[in-house]
Order: C-alpha cells, then structure tokens, then sequence
C-alpha cells in the first residue's frame, strides 16, 4: 500500500496498516546508517525546514539527519534566533518559509495543535516534531520500531509507561500507536499526573502501584516529568517521586527476564531512572536514539512520495 498522507501530525491519524508501512521502511533504510558511506540519493533536491520552537537535542539532530543521508537539503531554524522574537507569528512565519520553496516542514512547538493549524495553510508537508502535550508521533515510532526488534512483534505485549502521564505527548503517541497495533498498556504515575479518562485513547489499564504496572511487563517505559509544562509543582519533592515511581533494580525485578528499559529522553539520573538501570544490559535508551534516525528518515521519505531508495 502506499501512503496516502500529506502530512504526518498524530499517530491517531494513522491506521495499523500505515504504521506498519513506516515501521517496515524505516527496518530497511536502517541499513543504510550502517554503511561506511551513510547517504543515497533518494529525496535528492528535496528541502526540508525543522522549525524548533522548543528546545530539542535528539529530534531536531537526527531530522537534520534523516533529511541529509537522504540527500536532501536540510535548514535549521531555533525560534531564539529567528523573527519570532521580533513578535513574527506562527502565520506569516510560515508564508515567508513557504516563499522559499521548502517540500516539509519539520516543526516542534509549545501549542498543541500548532501543526493542524500549520498544515492547513501550506501546500508543503508538514511533520509534527513534538507539539505542546499532544503528540510526538515521531517518538511514538521509534519506541514501537525498537520493541519490534527486541521481540518480533508488537501485539500482545505488555508495556508499563511510568511517570508524567498528563503532560507527555510521547504517552499519548505511544499509547495510540502501541494499542492501534494490538500491544496492552498499562499506565502508572502520580494521581496529580494522570489524566482523567486517560483509558479512552485505547487498551489502556490505570494502575494506582508502579509496581502492578511493572509486573510481568515486556517494556518499562519510564517518562521525564515534565517541569516545564506544569504550572505549579504537583510534587512534595523529586526525591518523594524517586522513591516511589522511580525504576531501581528492585522493581525492575518484577519485569519479564527479557524485559527492556526505555526512556525518550532526557533522562532525570536518580529520579525517572537509576544510574543502574539507565545503564543495564536491559536498558535500550541509546538503541531508541539509534532508531530515531531510521524513523525519521521513512517519514520523510513516505511525505515525498515513497521514490525508489537506491
């Protein structure tokens, strides 16, 4: 099948066969970061724009990426060092880049919806790289690409996401994407971090214990907590959170043997996760970093038309 989507703004958008097909594209163009000569002309003459209103490390680094082993054109744009301090809307943003010929946009903003609103009033593509609390369907890929490989399949797994649920739209997007493609969630975080109705989104189960969340788990899947998004402390204290919704060793324990670590990153050492945990033989934080590039790179090149990859 092809893919029929313009754009690429939420996992809830997409149905089981198109998240296959970009699972299966990025498994093949993985090989392509394992050459010694890591580029094909595939989106040759293409350009892509990532426009950060936020700041980000491994999104915007492995979009940059993505676009250059394709042999696109890549522009980085930060808003700390654009005309958006010079009060420039998102709006006549957009217009000024899309005088410029650009084939995506790649773009990560505070406002949720931001890339719905953006899509509609350009003829580019746009990839939404992380918006407000809502979604991050980029992430949400490379976790399930990085199970897929662990375990051969999504469906039927167990997967415990663990921390601040209200304000990541990494759980959101995994949540759809995981119980879209048949996997079981099961959701754990302090009652001020959980949002009510949360088990809508899907096969979704809340737990009141970490460790209910945790047991007999295929994937623990811890969550920063979002500081800067919240607009009061909803904690006593990290160290209160760290005792009791923090993976050590212990609860680790009560995972399946085989069991992985993720984490979206940053990692908060010493609260989200243990030192001992973020750097076990189970923990397959910089394999999902690793998958970043491969995901990203299929949605690229599925938003371009899906061209032959040489």
């Amino acid at each position: 099948m092809g893919f029929r989507h313009k754009d690429i703004i939420a996992l809830k958008d997409l149905n089981k066969e198109e998240i296959q097909l970009l699972l299966d594209t990025a498994d093949s163009l993985s090989e392509i970061n394992r050459r010694d000569i890591k580029k094909v002309p595939t989106l040759r003459g293409k350009t892509v724009i990532n426009l950060f209103y936020e700041a980000s490390t491994r999104t915007r680094t492995s979009f940059e990426i993505a676009a250059k082993r394709l042999s696109a054109d890549a522009v980085n744009i930060t808003a700390s060092t654009s005309s958006v301090t010079k009060g420039e809307t998102l709006s006549d943003t957009a217009n000024n880049l899309l005088a410029m010929k650009p084939d995506i946009i790649v773009m990560r903003h505070s406002i949720s919806g931001a890339h719905e609103y953006l899509a509609k009033r350009v003829s580019c593509s746009v990839i939404n790289a992380g918006d407000g609390a809502h979604e991050h369907p980029s992430q949400g890929l490379l976790d399930m690409l990085t199970m897929r490989q662990k375990f051969g399949k999504l469906e039927g797994l167990k997967v415990a996401i663990v921390g601040d649920i209200t304000h990541s739209r990494v759980a959101r997007s995994d949540i759809y994407g995981l119980t879209t493609m048949g996997a079981h969630v099961f959701l754990a975080g302090p009652p001020t971090m959980m949002p009510i109705g949360i088990e809508r989104l899907g096969n979704v189960t809340v737990c009141k214990d970490m460790r209910e969340a945790v047991d007999q788990a295929d994937v623990v899947m811890m969550l920063r907590i979002q500081l800067e998004r919240q607009g009061k402390t909803l904690l006593p204290s990290m160290r209160e959170y760290a005792r009791y919704f923090g993976l050590n060793p212990a609860v680790l324990s009560l995972a399946k043997k085989d069991a992985i670590v993720m984490h979206p990153g940053p990692i908060n050492r010493g609260v989200e996760l243990s030192s001992v945990v973020a750097d076990c033989d189970q923990s397959h934080v910089l394999k999902q970093v690793e998958n970043g590039v491969a995901v990203r790179m299929a949605m690229l090149y599925h938003v371009c038309g899906g061209e032959p990859v040489e």
